[in-house]
């Protein structure tokens, strides 16, 4: 049984998704609807927190930024493989060439099944099917064939009508745990807030550090709280700032 979370408070480092999070998941990426005070109450609460604030997105950084404009405070993008200091230093790897050897095929696959859609996200590589929710077998097959061609150098990420190849160091537990080794992340209690599978691996890694996870929506998760939606988590971070 999933409890309500308990307030934010000062001394916590936060860190929180934002599709299906901080906003309503639309039919495509490039379709949500992003309320015009997010950017100000992401700065708020990451200037409360002194600095100790990340929003981790399945994103590319850039895109992320851009969406976000107003907010200056720490992301990360493309699950954590690139990442934005609350100081602003911006830590980017290569493109793994994986990415290059597998891309043929997928797009090939794309192009010849009607509802599904290749996002090329610079360092990951996204295939999405929202609205063909019966195309998710095949659409797993394929990523599950690009891992093998990749020489297990990828790694497939399924996520809500979603499946992503990355290269095996991204992850969003592994981005949590670059941020809490930064001044401002330092020895603070670790919260993290998501709402899909991609977010387990943030709840493992503050649930391993003494903090605690909130799972946003329904559905299976190790999260020990649970929010209902977009809506609630807005307001569970408007309620933090009261309090804090």
């Amino acid at each position: 049984m999933h409890q309500p979370p308990p307030r934010l408070s000062r001394s916590d480092a936060l860190f929180i998704d934002f599709d299906g999070t901080l906003v309503e998941i639309a039919a495509t990426p490039d379709r949500i609807v992003v309320a015009t005070g997010l950017p100000n109450l992401l700065q708020r609460a990451a200037a409360q927190l002194g600095g100790a604030l990340a929003v981790i997105s399945g994103r590319p950084l850039a895109e992320l930024a851009r969406i976000l404009d107003g907010y200056t405070g720490a992301a990360a993008g493309n699950h954590g493989l690139e990442r934005r200091s609350a100081s602003g230093i911006i830590h980017r790897p290569r493109p793994d060439p994986a990415l290059d050897s597998i891309w043929p095929a997928v797009h090939q696959f794309a192009a010849m099944t009607p509802g599904v859609t290749v996002e090329d996200k610079g360092l990951t590589i996204a295939i999405h099917y929202r609205d063909r929710p019966e195309l998710a077998d095949a659409c797993h097959r394929i990523a599950e064939q690009a891992v093998q061609l990749s020489d297990n150098r990828l790694t497939m990420l399924v996520g809500k009508m979603v499946v992503e190849l990355r290269p095996r160091m991204a992850g969003k537990g592994r981005a949590t745990q670059a941020f809490l080794a930064e001044p401002e992340f330092r020895g603070r209690r670790p919260v993290f807030v998501g709402d899909d599978q991609t977010d387990e691996e943030g709840f493992a890694a503050v649930n391993r550090l003494g903090g605690f996870a909130i799972h946003v929506g329904d559905g299976n998760s190790i999260a020990r709280y649970r929010l209902d939606g977009v809506a609630a988590v807005i307001r569970w971070l408007e309620d933090g700032l009261a309090s804090t």
